[in-house]
């Protein structure tokens, strides 16, 4: 009786801990959802030289699989992403160049103008 007593004021035994599926990475969520998926994982710029510097990427082969379907080709994944990647990088650096050529453009047409007035 002491003892049924004791374990009424006593530690209660904990419950028992529900097992949880483990939480899924963006990668392994995309994988698992049929879709195509890359990240940037890491930006290194030379602090010598910071025109110089590296992306550090991460692909499903979903992903990789797309860029084969777009022309993309290569020895390896790699080769095929860093060629995929590569005309991202180019894409950008045209756009920009685009938009500065407009800009000047647009100035040189305002002094032309304002010249004639």
């Amino acid at each position: 009786m002491f003892d049924k007593i004791k374990s009424m004021f006593g530690k209660k035994k904990p419950a028992p801990k529900k097992k949880t599926a483990p939480k899924l990475s963006e990668k392994e969520k995309a994988t698992r959802a049929g879709e195509p998926w890359v990240d940037i994982l890491e930006v290194n710029v030379d602090p010598e030289d910071i025109n110089n510097g590296a992306f550090e990427l991460d692909w499903n082969d979903l992903f990789v699989a797309k860029l084969v379907r777009a022309g993309y080709q290569g020895k390896t994944d790699n080769d095929i992403v860093d060629n995929g990647f590569q005309d991202v990088c180019r894409n950008v650096v045209l756009d920009s160049y685009e938009r500065e050529q407009a800009q000047r453009n647009g100035e040189n047409i305002d002094e032309y103008r304002n010249a004639y007035k």
